[in-house]
């Protein structure tokens, strides 16, 4: 295993999602969310379909199709009309700040649903990264946002998604099951356009520079996680997911001007710490089994 190499993939990768990100709040002042869902959604099910053709596996196999993978899909698609929605609406270093809690949550989804052994050490770190997602949300507060709650569904679409894609049969390859998730965009964007009354609008060339630039580093984001985990060890690579948020709040910064306060800072600095502790506490009990 070579931790270097795959801690350099990581963040790579992580830079990468967060320009995807970028692209998508741009492109949300002037495009309605579920066409931006439907567009990320047809690029990158294709790029996927193709990879999956590549390596000769097929997309139509039955065994593709049970219901497991079908609710994976539909947990993508919730996940992403939320965190786009979010994206939209609130500044980007915030609903990145709250999507750092995916991990706490995929921590507590496991202990309730999966049967997976988490101590109270565990336990005390997930409950103080839910500290630092209410401060920065701040429910009934003067500075609370109610948009930065489809941050917050995201993390839960997010968690349930990787929660049953630990249930998945291992046989099916990760190519088909990424085009189910990217393919399921593109009725959720059509739902999405439905509820908000948004009519489809043309895209100038400026624009569909930012929709390719959106699918190709959602995909370079998504090989880079991939080829992490193949060259280097979890409990190495993985901390270093969080270099998301730094990416998020100099983007935020540099090209939305946006100014996070304190209280944002204090909040992100309990989901990091937490998670981090989590990822230690994971593998120091795993190396004692």
């Amino acid at each position: 295993m070579n931790n270097l190499n795959g801690i350099l993939l990581v963040i790579a990768s992580m830079a990468a999602f967060t320009v995807e990100d970028m692209f998508i709040k741009q492109l949300s002042a002037t495009v309605s969310v579920g066409q931006i869902l439907i567009i990320l959604g047809l690029g990158s099910a294709t790029i996927f379909a193709l990879l999956a053709r590549k390596k000769g596996h097929s997309l139509t196999q039955a065994s593709a199709w049970r219901p497991l993978f079908i609710c994976r899909a539909f947990a993508e698609a919730v996940s992403a009309m939320s965190f786009a929605t979010a994206l939209s609406l609130v500044d980007i270093s915030t609903v990145a700040a709250v999507f750092q809690a995916t991990p706490l949550a995929v921590t507590m989804g496991a202990a309730l649903f999966l049967g997976e052994t988490v101590g109270w050490r565990r336990w005390s770190a997930v409950g103080v990264g839910f500290i630092g997602v209410m401060l920065i949300i701040r429910p009934g507060l003067d500075g609370f946002e109610p948009p930065a709650l489809f941050a917050l569904i995201a993390v839960v679409g997010v968690c349930i998604r990787d929660l049953i894609t630990r249930k998945l049969d291992t046989n099916i390859s990760s190519a088909v099951v990424s085009f189910q998730g990217f393919s399921a965009l593109v009725p959720a964007g059509i739902v999405l356009m439905l509820i908000t009354g948004n009519a489809p609008v043309g895209v100038p060339n400026t624009q569909a520079m930012m929709f390719v630039g959106g699918i190709i580093f959602g995909a370079i984001g998504y090989y880079g996680i991939v080829a992490a985990m193949r060259v280097g060890e979890a409990s190495a690579v993985m901390p270093f997911r969080y270099t998301r948020l730094v990416f998020s709040m100099l983007i935020g910064i540099v090209v939305f001007g946006e100014r996070p306060d304190m209280i944002t800072l204090l909040g992100a600095s309990l989901i990091i710490g937490s998670g981090l502790y989590t990822f230690l506490r994971e593998r120091a009990v795993a190396q004692q089994a």
